[in-house]
């Protein structure tokens, strides 16, 4: 395979959409586990600093408190090792922050720091891959603790009443698991048989009845709702797997949801001889307590199934020690961590310049825009700025009643906990509509103030954090998007081309003197490693597809080699029982 790259021609300035990023979603199907566990964790704390008369300390409770907002679509053995980071990486950052404080008054260096640690959070939160709500938290907490007065002594005291509150927090989102133990895995497989049914709904669209074996099976173009169907039905399966190999023991219910997520991997390979209504029956039954449906097995569905836990049990199928997976992943985030250190250090200082008491609001603003590419960012930009607009007028309202006491305070702070979680999957301003009081709130915790001072600042640094950031966006270009599709694209077809010669290597009489073939273990490992870069492929490319200023894409070649990764995939399905697809019929 040729090293060359052919050349792109550049592509004008892409348009920034306005419309649909305030549009409102399907709220998340977990919506209330985070609102419910911000809301205790918090709680508990807060209401004990209130009872002491010490809510003046609220803010370095918050910060282990809000550490529970991470890790909910995680096992619950992947889940208290991720928050157990968490909570160590937010003491990490309030450390920094509070040193500095007590070090130093200068908001000049205050504001650099500040702008330091956010494109630190933003570098590991996406290294990581921790998920939502990502880095603002700990740029949130990070940054307020840089503007708290301070001195070296009351340090150790503030963090240990973090580490005390992130202890707590960590046994909040540990909780669950007591009651449901397998609800992560079993979210996750609902969600690969969901987004399987939605795939073969999408096929049978496109493919009448009497075409599906003669185009369905060499894969021909099909529009591109088809193909966004199959991509989405490959990443959840994948996710499913990853969900299933991080969950560790392998109990009963544990193997039944590996036999539903091979029956989501038999209908990407066999659409047209799949049922949808049957995938979407099994995966409405994962919800609740229900006991997971077991479906008939069959002798090449074990066979299959057996391969699977082979690969479980000797980790993922990467080909690629973890050092090396980090230390590729460190290149493409260096673009979004200088937008990141650039924007907010920028909009703290115009922040500085026009008098504002609070420049780490404008700050936070700034860190909260930065997205995978351009076009995402400017679309939080927007969500933000309306969230926060109406958010202000909303404490507005509500101040009066906050003022009632300490008491009242602290209920509405956490009432708005509650609001911002079980709104911002619908949208991110609909989050920020309850995240904007809050945060107000959280500000009086050392004594009211002039709602008047606080909602204008608020206004100011929103605007001054939001179009800052958005420019500093701008003049850090991410050119080598491009390349990275590239890179993407030799991985699949490197994946590609060696399960394609497993195959082939598997089939009788494949060649003179050929031996028995690779065993099973080897094509499934092939398997896996094609199933995970092309779902690498596709983020790589959503996420290029975003930026400003970018050469034109090579779409056309990332089509077809998504089209023939997939008809691998579905010939490595096949070529593993050959009655593996009647299987799923039974």
């Amino acid at each position: 395979m040729s090293s060359a790259r052919p050349r792109h021609r550049v592509t004008p300035v892409r348009r920034l959409p306005l419309a649909g990023a305030l549009r409102l979603n399907r709220p998340s199907d977990i919506w209330f586990k985070p609102a419910l566990s911000v809301v205790v964790a918090v709680g508990v704390p807060n209401l004990t600093l209130l009872a002491l008369g010490r809510l003046d300390l609220a803010l370095y409770s918050m910060a282990g408190s809000l550490c529970a907002l991470y890790a909910h679509n995680l096992p619950y053995a992947a889940r208290g090792r991720a928050l157990a980071r968490v909570v160590l990486g937010m003491l990490a950052s309030v450390a920094i922050a509070l040193v500095t404080a007590s070090l130093t008054s200068s908001a000049v260096v205050l504001v650099a720091v500040g702008a330091l640690l956010a494109a630190a959070h933003k570098a590991v939160t996406d290294l990581t891959r921790i998920g939502p709500p990502g880095p603002v938290i700990f740029t949130f907490i990070s940054s307020a603790s840089l503007f708290a007065p301070q001195t070296l002594g009351q340090v150790p005291g503030h963090l240990a009443l973090a580490a005390a509150a992130g202890a707590w927090a960590w046994f909040v989102g540990m909780a669950p698991g007591l009651v449901r133990p397998h609800g992560p895995e079993r979210r996750a497989t609902a969600r690969a048989l969901n987004a399987a049914a939605g795939y073969v709904d999408a096929y049978a669209a496109v493919f009448p009845a009497g075409e599906r074996g003669e185009r369905g099976e060499r894969g021909e173009a099909s529009g591109p709702g088809h193909e966004r169907a199959r991509a989405a039905a490959a990443a959840a399966v994948h996710a499913a797997w990853q969900s299933l190999l991080a969950a560790g023991a392998r109990p009963g219910p544990r193997r039944a949801l590996e036999r539903l997520v091979v029956r989501a991997e038999v209908a990407l390979a066999a659409p047209a001889d799949t049922d949808p209504a049957r995938l979407r029956t099994w995966a409405r039954d994962l919800r609740g307590t229900h006991p997971v449906p077991r479906p008939e097995p069959g002798r090449d569905a074990d066979e299959l199934l057996g391969v699977e836990v082979e690969l479980l049990a000797a980790g993922p199928a990467a080909g690629k020690s973890g050092k090396r997976r980090w230390t590729e992943g460190l290149g493409p985030l260096l673009p979004l961590a200088l937008r990141t250190a650039l924007g907010c250090a920028l909009a703290g200082y115009v922040s500085l310049a026009l008098g504002v008491g609070r420049p780490y609001w404008a700050l936070v603003t700034a860190a909260s825009l930065y997205q995978a590419n351009l076009t995402l960012t400017w679309s939080r930009g927007v969500q933000r700025v309306v969230g926060n607009l109406v958010g202000v007028l909303l404490f507005a309202a509500v101040a009066p009643l906050a003022h009632l006491g300490p008491a009242a305070l602290v209920l509405c702070c956490l009432a708005f906990n509650f609001g911002a979680e079980a709104l911002i999957t619908r949208n991110y301003w609909l989050g920020s509509v309850c995240v904007t009081p809050m945060a107000l709130l959280i500000s009086e915790f050392t004594g009211f103030q002039e709602p008047g001072g606080l909602i204008t600042d608020r206004v100011v640094d929103t605007l001054v954090g939001a179009v800052v950031g958005f420019v500093a966006a701008v003049a850090v270009t991410n050119r080598r998007a491009g390349d990275r599709i590239e890179d993407a694209l030799d991985t699949v077809e490197r994946a590609r081309e060696h399960a394609a010669r497993l195959i082939a290597a598997e089939r009788p009489g494949s060649g003179p003197g050929s031996g028995p073939g690779p065993g099973p273990g080897a094509l499934e490992a092939a398997r896996r490693r094609l199933a995970a870069a092309l779902v690498e492929l596709r983020a790589t490319t959503d996420a290029a597809s975003g930026e400003w200023w970018q050469r034109a894409l090579p779409q056309e070649r990332v089509m077809l080699a998504e089209q023939a990764g997939h008809r691998t995939l579905a010939a490595t399905v096949r070529r593993q029982g050959p009655h593996v697809l009647e299987d799923a019929e039974a």
